[in-house]
C-alpha cells in the first residue's frame, strides 16, 4: 500500500515545537529519507476539524521541509498537500504523536484525528498516533513507548491494504515499553461516565471565569474496545471512517415520514 521510501508529511495538534512531533520525525526517518513537517504554529488541541475560512492563513518556514501554519490541524494538512510540499504529493500522512490519548467518543474532538481525516479526504493514506498519560501534574509521559513501537506497528500496517476512506488511529498505553502486554485491533469504545467538567473560578477583580477540563475517571468498557486495550496496557489500533449513520435507527424510522407531501 505504501511505496518504498515514501514521501511522508507530518502534522499534529500540539504545535510544531511539541515533543511528540519531534519524536514522530525520528520515527518517520526510520521509514523514509523524504520527510516534511507542516504543523500548527501553536497548540490546537481539541480543535477537531475546524477550518479557517474567514481569515487569512500565514506560514512561517522553520527549516528545510519544515513549515508552521498559523491555523488549525486541518488547515495545516490542506496547506501542506495543496501548496507547501513541493513536487509530488505526500504518499503518507502521520499525525501526532499526540500528548494524551485519543479514544472512544473523544476522537470527535481531536485535532490529531482531524489532521489524519483531512489527509484521507485528500486520498492519502493517513495515520493518527497518540501516547496516553494520566493528565495529572508532573505526570511521566512514556514517549519511549510510542517511539519504540511506532515503527514496528506502521511497518506491519503498511504491508497490508485498507480502504481509502479509513484512517488508522493508534494509541500507545501509559507504561514503559517492556510493560506493554500486546497489540490489538480494536473498535471505538464509549465511556460509561462523563469526563468533561466545568470549573468556575474568579479573577483578581472577583469576576467569574470558567475552565473546561477532564476528570480522569475510568470507565468499564467491554473487551475489544480501544479503551479496554489501553487499560490492559495493550497498543490499540482502530480503523476509523466518517460514516456516522446509525443503521438500526435508519431502518426503524424508514416509514416514519411517509405520507408527508408538499403544501397545497
Amino acid at each position: 500500500m505504501i511505496p518504498q521510501n515514501p514521501r511522508i508529511m507530518l502534522s499534529n495538534d500540539d504545535g510544531i515545537d511539541a515533543p511528540g512531533l519531534k519524536m514522530l520525525e525520528r520515527v518517520a526517518r526510520t521509514l523514509s529519507d523524504d520527510v516534511w513537517i507542516v504543523a500548527p504554529a501553536n497548540e490546537q488541541s481539541a480543535a477537531s476539524r475546524a477550518l479557517s475560512i474567514r481569515e487569512p492563513l500565514r506560514v512561517t518556514r522553520r527549516g528545510e521541509k519544515h513549515f508552521a501554519v498559523w491555523g488549525t490541524p486541518t488547515d495545516s494538512v490542506m496547506m501542506g498537500v495543496l501548496s507547501l510540499v513541493g513536487g509530488k504529493r505526500p504518499d503518507l500522512i502521520l499525525s501526532g504523536v499526540n500528548k494524551g490519548q485519543n479514544l472512544a467518543e473523544h476522537i470527535t474532538l481531536s485535532g490529531t484525528i482531524a489532521a489524519a481525516i483531512q489527509g484521507m479526504e485528500l486520498q492519502i493514506p493517513s495515520v493518527a498516533l497518540s501516547q496516553t498519560y494520566p493528565f495529572t501534574e508532573n505526570s511521566v509521559i512514556h514517549w519511549e513507548t510510542a517511539e519504540y513501537f511506532a515503527p514496528l506497528v506502521l511497518q506491519r500496517l503498511f504491508a497490508r491494504k485498507w480502504p481509502k476512506n479509513v484512517v488508522m488511529n493508534i494509541n500507545f498505553p501509559d507504561c514503559p515499553p517492556d510493560e506493554v502486554s500486546g497489540i490489538q485491533m480494536t473498535r471505538m469504545g464509549q465511556r460509561d461516565q462523563g469526563q468533561l467538567e466545568v470549573h468556575e473560578r474568579a479573577d483578581p477583580g472577583g469576576r467569574p471565569y470558567y475552565w473546561l477540563g477532564f476528570n480522569g475517571r475510568l470507565s468499564t468498557p467491554p473487551e475489544g474496545t480501544d479503551l479496554q486495550a489501553i487499560y490492559s496496557k495493550r497498543i490499540s489500533v482502530t480503523p476509523l471512517h466518517l460514516d456516522l449513520t446509525h443503521e438500526a435507527t435508519l431502518a426503524d424510522l424508514a416509514d416514519a415520514l411517509e405520507g408527508i407531501t408538499s403544501s397545497p
